[in-house]
């Protein structure tokens, strides 16, 4: 495994799709930056951090044995990899709000963000850009925020949560090559935030309506009952959760 540590960059996902086209990459190379400038989320939401108190690190990984129908199947294994993590490190109330932010508390304590590097129509790699709040405390115009250190009040090493986020993303790895996806998914379903619970959202057209999260799609469209007894799927641009 090759690690590429900067002291600053604007996107370490940036910086490492920069460098496949540069260089034919070893199996899990990362790009770990101790300030990120222009991280981004899912629809380019902005994910800004303090310098060196927080992880912001980026893993290529050459994954052929998923289809590109398949690659939402990434971002459950990730997001089942920082969940692990969190809970060897005893943080409590872990979920995950679909699709991609990992919640403490009710509170976002993690995002990730893959990207696809597609070669002939096929999928060949991916880019698993990850932002887990280690050791800042205070954020500014963030109103729900939390870190590791807030929910244990302990300081910890940022290489030592990297080795542990490494070791538990080679090993979901390993299960998404092994073709074991309805673990994965159902692990995934398992913790998703507000499951078989009746929540509030809004539709595209900011309209109210309430609905219950029955689980995703293969492809990560959103399950939801309706009021009419109609299981319902949407995509990330069609609905969002208020809570």
């Amino acid at each position: 495994m090759r690690i590429v540590k900067l002291h600053t960059t604007d996107s370490t996902n940036d910086y490492l799709k920069s460098l496949a086209k540069e260089e034919n990459l070893e199996e899990d190379t990362v790009v770990w930056a101790l300030e990120q400038t222009n991280g981004r989320g899912q629809m380019g939401t902005k994910w800004a951090t303090e310098p060196s108190k927080n992880l912001t690190f980026s893993v290529f990984r050459k994954i052929q044995q998923i289809t590109i129908d398949q690659q939402f199947y990434a971002l459950m294994a990730a997001s089942l990899a920082v969940k692990d993590v969190l809970k060897k490190l005893l943080i409590k109330n872990v979920a995950v709000k679909w699709p991609n932010d990992i919640l403490s508390d009710k509170k976002k304590i993690c995002g990730i963000l893959i990207e696809n590097v597609i070669k002939k129509g096929e999928l060949n790699a991916m880019v698993i850009g990850v932002g887990l709040n280690v050791n800042q405390t205070v954020w500014e115009n963030v109103p729900r925020a939390t870190s590791i250190k807030t929910q244990t009040g302990i300081h910890f090493d940022l290489q030592e949560i990297l080795n542990m986020l490494l070791e538990q993303f080679h090993f979901y790895v390993k299960m998404l090559l092994d073709g074991d996806l309805e673990k994965i998914k159902e692990d995934y379903e398992s913790f998703l935030f507000r499951k078989d619970k009746p929540s509030t959202f809004l539709n595209a057209n900011k309209e109210q309506f309430v609905g219950i999260i029955q689980g995703v799609t293969d492809q990560g469209k959103l399950l939801l009952l309706e009021e009419d007894n109609r299981i319902n799927e949407y995509d990330l641009k069609e609905l969002e959760l208020c809570f």
